[in-house]
């Protein structure tokens, strides 16, 4: 008895692929802004959407929060890195994508809200920068695809420093958890999806 081929659904060309992520990542990124710019308006009636830790009404912002930023200099310093590791990763596929920021979401703004400190609040689009970060690093040599692997260790050179700096705990300016929670999400999805 042999065996018969899996099937699988032919993989788009990589041209298609690069379009969609790049107007994917153009149009989440455009949000980021839009909601800042809707938050400013509202006298920061947004920045409720924040997580506060270990209050049981505030796992409903868990979501939210990686939306939503404090000012637009916050959101510039996210904009950059969002937009280049979120195209990196959509180009392995939208759908496995989303599932990848989905799972970061939602255990990033799970740890922030299990071990930050009392009385802070923690919103933005960090966590998952943080998470894809983790993602693309180690993607690559899941995955055993070789592009990859040089797709993550460009994103470890280029970025590298400024992701350790963003884990310490002596920088007060940020939500360490929340970076930290996010890279352990990122580089656990990349082995729970995969590829087969």
């Amino acid at each position: 008895m042999t065996a018969l081929p899996e099937h699988r659904a032919p993989e788009r060309p990589v041209g298609e692929r690069a379009k969609a992520a790049a107007r994917l990542m153009a149009a989440w990124v455009a949000l980021l802004w839009l909601l800042e710019a809707v938050d400013t308006m509202t006298g920061h009636a947004l920045d409720g959407f924040g997580i506060e830790p270990r209050r049981a009404t505030e796992l409903l912002d868990v979501v939210p929060a990686s939306f939503i930023h404090f000012g637009f200099g916050h959101v510039a310093s996210n904009s950059v890195p969002l937009l280049v590791f979120g195209f990196l990763a959509a180009l392995g596929g939208i759908r496995r994508f989303t599932a990848v920021a989905a799972t970061i979401i939602v255990v990033d703004g799970l740890g922030v809200w299990l071990v930050s400190p009392e009385h802070s609040t923690t919103a933005g689009a960090s966590g998952l920068v943080f998470g894809l970060f983790g993602y693309l690093l180690v993607r690559g040599f899941v995955d055993r695809r070789v592009l990859d692997m040089a797709a993550g260790l460009v994103v470890g050179a280029v970025w590298g420093s400024s992701i350790l700096l963003g884990l310490s705990p002596a920088n007060t300016a940020v939500s360490w958890q929340g970076h930290l929670f996010g890279l352990m999400a990122g580089t656990a999805a990349a082995f729970v999806f995969r590829r087969r």
